[in-house]
């Protein structure tokens, strides 16, 4: 009998005892390929040697130096790094151990930061519906998924809830994709304007949307637009890429994609690859100088901040994808997921839509595909698909409620970036008998 306190109680789980490459072997040898990384986390796969090395070095040389005492050489160099290729004006990093605790950082250094600057009145953080941010409360009130939110609602700050970006779905007909986006991102203007332009901290949005909408990115000019909004009303950018940076979509940093520069940032997952758990929150020059004019003291802190091993093995996943190229060849790699995909399932009656950028994309599912009628929740087709394809070996990351918190079913695929071309068919095969298997009681 388990000890241990699973996601799903009802869940009968295999041992995983080993990691090659982009698989996975369990306790009875069956190898399972890993084409959603995990949560879009192991960028890298499961057996990088220079990682691991990296790991092995900084625990024997250092474990472990708490930042209220002392500093430590991987997190210097990860730092310099991570400045070096960021969006300009990105020019502090705050080390966490995930992408929760990002969000948390990132909500409460927006706070500060105003407070700082005499203005104790902005207080409203705006977010988007169908948005995931985390799952501690904080991140939780940012998301807009209410499925997640449900049951914590009595405990959650109060967070006003913007449009997404979701083309698919809500474009009306007759308007183009540019006036699509101008219309939903000038929803924060007339947010801020409802609320009170002093009393309005921050916007946080997801580049690409992952978990909850399936890989969907804006349409040109959106964040262009949202950027011009805030610098109008004094509202920081908070840009979540906890999964969809780190190389994820094709650029080390998300939002280069989109012409666009936040004011603080976020990331984990493929920072750490899965080797380590690693997160950090970037913030613009301007914000560190006011916390360090003021008060100097970042009123926040976790125990394992900074961590040396954790920052070690960081240094190593980001200094692997630029050494061996690996965020173009994830371009490249994307576009040939996404033609496969197309080829497999462009006119497959149920699917309704397949997006994204880079290895990171999804497929969304439809019981109509002319009407775009999602399938009725009580099928559960999701969690069909999920089991099906865990079955013939593939690990994805299937999702209900893609449209509302409860209608609506994506998959979303985000495989390592040193997948091949024949691991690709693998991927689409595999998932071509879930989809089958799943649809075959429906």
């Amino acid at each position: 009998m388990s000890h241990v306190f699973p996601r799903h109680t009802k869940a009968k789980l295999p041992t995983a005892v080993g990691g090659e490459g982009c698989y996975l072997i369990d306790a009875e040898g069956k190898r399972y390929f890993d084409g959603s990384g995990g949560a879009a986390v192991s960028c890298l796969g499961h057996s990088d040697a220079a990682v691991i090395s990296a790991v092995q070095e900084q625990v024997g040389k250092l474990a472990f130096a708490h930042t209220g005492f002392m500093t430590s050489e991987p997190a210097e160099a990860l730092a310099d790094l991570l400045v070096e290729q960021a969006p300009e004006g990105l020019d502090r990093v705050y080390f966490v151990s995930g992408g929760s605790e990002a969000t948390e950082a990132a909500i409460k250094l927006a706070r500060q930061y105003h407070l700082e600057r005499g203005e104790p009145k902005r207080r409203h953080l705006i977010a988007r519906r169908q948005s995931y941010h985390g799952n501690t409360l904080g991140a939780l009130a940012a998301g807009g998924n209410a499925w997640r939110r449900q049951q914590f609602d009595p405990l959650l700050i109060g967070v006003s809830h913007i449009a997404p970006c979701y083309e698919y779905a809500e474009r009306e007909g007759g308007e183009n994709a540019y006036d699509y986006g101008q219309r939903v991102a000038n929803e924060l203007e007339e947010e801020i304007l409802r609320l009170g332009p002093e009393t309005v901290m921050g916007f946080i949005a997801e580049p690409v949307v992952g978990a909850t909408l399936g890989a969907v990115p804006a349409v040109p000019g959106y964040f262009q637009r949202i950027r011009e909004i805030c610098n109008k009303y004094g509202v920081l950018l908070i840009l979540d890429e906890v999964m969809c940076g780190m190389g994820r979509t094709g650029h080390l940093f998300a939002c280069a994609a989109d012409e666009v520069a936040p004011d603080i940032l976020c990331i984990a997952k493929g920072l750490g690859a899965g080797y380590q758990p690693i997160g950090a929150m970037l913030c613009s020059a301007e914000i560190y100088a006011a916390i360090a004019g003021g008060s100097g003291f970042f009123q926040h802190g976790h125990t394992y901040i900074g961590h040396p091993v954790a920052t070690a093995a960081g240094l190593a996943v980001v200094t692997q994808m630029r050494d061996r190229d690996l965020i173009s060849q994830c371009r490249e790699k994307g576009a040939q997921l996404q033609t496969a995909l197309v080829e497999r399932f462009g006119a497959h009656p149920h699917v309704g839509d397949i997006r994204g950028r880079g290895l990171f994309r999804g497929i969304e599912l439809v019981a109509d595909r002319a009407g775009k009628t999602p399938f009725d929740p009580g099928i559960g087709l999701a969690a069909k698909v999920k089991r099906a394809a865990f079955d013939a070996g593939l690990i994805c990351y299937p999702m209900s409620g893609t449209r509302d918190g409860q209608l609506g079913d994506h998959i979303l695929l985000a495989p390592p970036f040193i997948i091949s071309k024949d691991q690709i068919g693998e991927v689409v095969d595999k998932l071509e008998l879930a989809i089958s298997a799943a649809l075959q009681d429906v």
